[in-house]
């Protein structure tokens, strides 16, 4: 694909397509949310198990969410569409730097990139459950480096020319309209 015949998606479309593929999320996160309620009845010592130990509430927030929804993302976007539903409603896809489909490798790459302020809030805030003093600075620093992160991204599509996020150039890759 010839690079430079290729028109770059900005900031507002791409927050339009991840509004849209939320709803995907948001039914996903439903359905769990239905699951841990329902576990949470048949073993009623469930939720205080978890909450008493922020490294296994991690460890199952990664396993039942940030894994899933990355793979979402990631495999959506090295498949032959090279997007999500929602950037698929926007007329955007993902490519490498050369305007060519994602490898598997280069989507999960991009996707774990992009979803690092995720998985640093979410530590965070396990870090706060049944805290009732003051959080440990480091926490405090971990939600200010998740604000800068995304302040960053969100700088970098709206100022760089093929409207790239941090995580789209150290990933070589850029959202296109279609």
């Amino acid at each position: 694909m010839d690079t430079k015949a290729q028109s770059y998606a900005g900031l507002l479309p791409r927050l339009l397509a991840f509004a849209l593929d939320y709803l995907i999320l948001g039914g996903y996160l439903l359905l769990l949310l239905w699951v841990g309620v329902t576990l949470i009845g048949i073993f009623p010592g469930f939720s205080e198990r978890v909450s008493a130990n922020p490294l296994l509430g991690q460890l199952l927030g990664f396993v039942t969410v940030t894994l899933p929804v990355s793979l979402y993302f990631a495999l959506s976007e090295a498949s032959p569409r090279q997007s999500t539903w929602g950037k698929r409603r926007m007329h955007l896809q993902v490519v490498d730097t050369a305007g060519s489909r994602l490898s598997v490798a280069r989507a999960l790459l991009r996707t774990a990139l992009k979803f690092i302020p995720w998985e640093l809030a979410h530590t965070c805030i396990w870090q706060l459950t049944g805290a009732g003093y003051d959080p440990a600075p480091w926490v405090v620093v971990g939600f200010i480096v998740v604000w800068v992160l995304v302040g960053a991204n969100a700088i970098a599509i709206l100022v760089s020319k093929k409207h790239q996020a941090l995580y789209d150039v150290l990933a070589g890759t850029q959202v296109t309209k279609l």
